[in-house]
């Protein structure tokens, strides 16, 4: 089966310290690359050491995982940010802004991977899995009244332009023959949320029942682009991730039967590593066939996960979705933002370590 990658993780590495302090300084462009290549390798190097299924760059030349687009597309004012609210640990982790604010016509000015792809195809040798933001991502936290809507007159309005660009995006990633395709969609989570439902409705000025109906549609019009037999599209949910920080709580059970029976995907990796995530319940919408990617292992806290627990966890989730269909992976990336979470490479590479060792010894 195409999509039943057992080990899985959901693309972002911590960068290694010599990178950060290259990002920090003066570097030169062509310098820079060079420590961007050499970091890369390594992390290649260290995916196929510990046996993963698949394989990813890291997300290690972006400021975050959606600054690919955000330097692929003109029309986004990365000084002005739109403001949230974060849930987590103390100042020590304090969160960075992740987008800007869209003050001009959305216009495509190069290929949103263009950077990553060519260095990853010729030095992983195995499943390559390309990560990319969900289009439903920006209108949320890039429109901002009194400035967006003079260009973009609804939120609706930016959102189908977005989605122009990223079918042309994954199409071409399809006909590249990659094997995996990852949709990054936190924003689901504001469905699940009350206080994030409220806030749709009265800065949004959108109905959220129809937002969400909105947002589907639009990933599954991305999706459909890229379609290909033996390739694997997959969407990640979780609800939010910037410094071991988090902006959403709530269990998938208000969004499951929608999202999980509508959404054009081979695999859903989803968020369930702690009390915030509620219950496996939420899976039994899932429909036969279809892959669930575990999240149990934490990339937020340093404390490595026990083995005995996920497993029983694993058997679990089993009651909804069967055995054959269920994979593990850590409930998010390790670095959203190019700060990371506040975890080392040594957390980083047990839990990942990990992950493999355990589905060996589930489904092995």
């Amino acid at each position: 089966m195409p999509s039943g990658y057992r080990a899985d993780h959901v693309g972002s590495l911590l960068r290694p310290p010599a990178l950060l302090r290259a990002r920090q300084s003066s570097t030169d462009e062509e310098s820079l690359r060079k420590i961007e290549d050499e970091c890369i390798l390594e992390a290649i190097r260290r995916q196929n050491e510990i046996g993963l299924d698949i394989l990813t760059d890291g997300e290690l030349r972006r400021r975050n995982f959606m600054s690919d687009f955000l330097d692929a597309v003109a029309g986004f004012d990365t000084a002005k940010a739109v403001s949230r609210s974060w849930s987590g640990q103390a100042a020590s982790g304090s969160v960075s802004s992740v987008t800007g604010v869209v003050t001009s016509k959305l216009r495509q000015m190069t290929s949103v991977t263009g950077r990553e792809l060519p260095f990853l195809e010729t030095h992983a040798h195995g499943n390559i899995k390309v990560t990319l933001p969900s289009a439903n991502q920006f209108p949320a936290i890039s429109y901002q009244r009194g400035i967006t809507d003079k260009i973009y007159p609804t939120p609706s309005d930016l959102l189908w332009d977005i989605v122009t660009i990223m079918k042309r995006e994954m199409q071409s990633l399809s006909s590249r023959g990659i094997s995996y395709i990852q949709v990054d969609a936190p924003r689901y989570s504001y469905y699940i949320d009350p206080k994030w439902r409220e806030w749709i409705s009265k800065e949004m000025l959108q109905d959220p029942q129809s937002a969400l109906l909105e947002s589907v549609d639009a990933d599954n019009a991305c999706l459909a682009s890229a379609r290909r037999s033996g390739l694997t599209l997959a969407i990640h949910l979780c609800r939010g991730n910037n410094r071991s920080h988090w902006y959403a709580e709530g269990g998938y059970d208000a969004i499951a039967e929608q999202l999980f029976s509508t959404l054009d995907v081979d695999r859903f990796l989803l968020e369930y590593d702690d009390e915030r995530s509620g219950s496996f319940e939420a899976l039994r919408f899932v429909p036969r066939g279809k892959m669930v990617v575990l999240g149990l292992i934490s990339s937020k806290q340093p404390k490595l996960e026990d083995k005995v627990t996920l497993i029983r966890r694993i058997n679990e989730a089993s009651r909804y979705v069967p055995l054959e269909n269920l994979a593990l992976s850590p409930q998010c990336g390790f670095a959203s933002t190019a700060e990371g979470n506040l975890v080392s490479e040594t957390d980083q590479w047990a839990k990942l370590r990990l992950v493999v060792e355990t589905a060996r010894e589930v489904w092995q």
